[in-house]
């Protein structure tokens, strides 16, 4: 058995890996790349591997840094199945098609400019049809990939229907070699999903490293450390008479985002406060979530149960046109405006950056992991000039950083997922992580006495 790392690898996004067995090539996720404009279209553009040899892919979840590059996948002759789980059925639905509607805008936005620009990875259509390919799958359960693997996916409580994936490869005359691959590893006390169900044992395991070095901190639990942090960014907009800006994965961030509001609100530990939604995907997404209660944790339920509405308050307003986000502009006074991308690459959020970071009574609140190179890494770090649509804006926006929002597990939270899995791993592979982040989390696995830590560069293939 062999295993080519092809994305992810000494970098946080873009996740794919492919088994090669039994004279078959099963792929772990196909994701796109997100970064510098042009080197991520060079590095979605080359796949490092045509889609006429992949038998399979195991989708862990739906985030377009895993899933986004199924569609190209399809355009270089991909004519096998996808398994994931139905929510993650169900969210790659509105994932892919946003995704070919997001590409083929800016496009045409860069083109009306006068700035040169290829074309799209894919299009709508490419979308539909490799949703077609998906075959959904429950936790827990085996289903055979191709002759020799079968797979299952266990709860990784990282967004709704997100999964590690657990192989078994039997080769004629050998014994049979389990490779655990964590995908994007949840947290334990998270609002609205279950916790992370623990990890099977296996020979290989191929694991995230998002915060390799770094610890959420987290007073009074996971839960009320990010209530307190959210409430402090809400009362800075309000007591300065601002807007709250909130760059959002419209998947998991927002929802989780929506919640402590919520609670904020009825607990009447911040004024009542209008919140926008401004993300069609975001807006879908909320509601597909609120479809799929099998994946949600006691607490949510008895909430469901009781009619209260943690997932779409009554004070939300939905902005699904661009129509309706324009209109935001022209309010005034405090309000919360919850906009996708959530590193600020594309989408909506880049418009109300141009409008809002200027001006000292906003707030921008950063809830999630900022990539390298991105613009939400930039203004992270303290920039006091950015560029935002080809205009350099100088920033005297308040900036946030709420980390405690992430739905990546910690480095000691990995510590504890991993370690039943210290004596059966062979080999430990750390992927999915800035390559200071991976290299500092492969240390930390070898002190811990992890047998053939790798922290493996892209195209690096190791024989198993």
């Amino acid at each position: 058995m062999r295993i080519h790392f092809l994305g992810a690898a000494r970098t946080v996004t873009g996740s794919m890996h492919l088994i090669e067995a039994c004279d078959r090539h099963v792929l772990l996720d196909c994701g796109l790349f997100q970064g510098r404009r042009r080197e991520a279209a060079a590095k979605n553009r080359n796949l490092r591997v045509q889609g006429e040899d992949v038998d399979a892919v195991l989708l862990s979840h739906a985030h377009i840094d895993h899933s986004g590059n199924l569609p190209t996948l399809l355009r270089s002759g991909f004519r096998g199945r996808v398994h994931a789980t139905g929510a993650t059925t169900d969210l790659a639905n509105l994932m892919l098609r946003d995704s070919a509607r997001i590409q083929t805008r800016d496009i045409k936005l860069l083109k009306r400019k006068g700035r040169a620009a290829e074309d799209p990875l894919y299009t709508s259509e490419h979308a539909r049809a490799v949703l077609k390919r998906f075959r959904p799958s429950r936790y827990g359960e085996w289903f055979q990939v191709a002759p020799g693997i079968r797979a299952r996916f266990e709860d990784a409580g990282h967004i709704i229907g997100s999964a590690s994936v657990h192989v078994e490869v039997k080769e004629p005359g050998k014994e049979a070699v389990r490779v655990t691959f964590t995908g994007d590893l949840g947290r334990p006390g998270l609002p609205i999903l279950r916790d992370p169900a623990p990890l099977p044992e296996a020979e290989v395991v191929i694991t995230e490293s998002t915060y390799g070095d770094r610890t959420h901190r987290t007073k009074g639990g996971v839960a009320e450390h990010m209530k307190d942090t959210l409430e402090e960014a809400l009362l800075a907009a309000a007591h300065a008479g601002g807007k709250l800006i909130i760059p959002a994965f419209s998947v998991g961030r927002t929802q989780n985002i929506l919640y402590f509001i919520n609670e904020l609100i009825v607990e009447r530990r911040i004024p009542t406060t209008r919140i926008f939604i401004d993300s069609p995907l975001a807006t879908d997404a909320t509601d597909l979530v609120r479809r799929h209660p099998e994946c949600f944790d006691e607490e949510t339920l008895n909430k469901l149960s009781d009619d209260l509405k943690p997932l779409l308050p009554n004070h939300v307003y939905l902005a699904k046109t661009v129509r309706d986000s324009k209109l935001i502009n022209r309010i005034r006074g405090t309000c919360v405006i919850i906009s996708a991308s959530g590193m600020c690459e594309f989408g909506r959020i880049l418009h109300h950056l141009k409008q809002n970071l200027d001006d000292p009574k906003a707030v921008i609140a950063f809830v999630g992991y900022q990539a390298h190179h991105t613009l939400g890494r930039r203004l992270a770090d303290g920039a006091d000039r950015v560029r935002v649509y080809g205009k350099e804006i100088r920033v005297r926006a308040r900036v946030f950083k709420l980390n405690g929002f992430s739905a990546h597990a910690d480095r000691d939270e990995l510590l504890t997922a991993l370690s039943p899995l210290r004596k059966s791993a062979g080999r430990t592979f750390v992927v999915h992580g800035d390559e200071d982040q991976a290299l500092a989390f492969a240390r930390t696995l070898k002190k811990k006495q992890y047998r053939g830590v790798a922290v493996p560069s892209p195209g690096d293939v190791f024989e198993i």
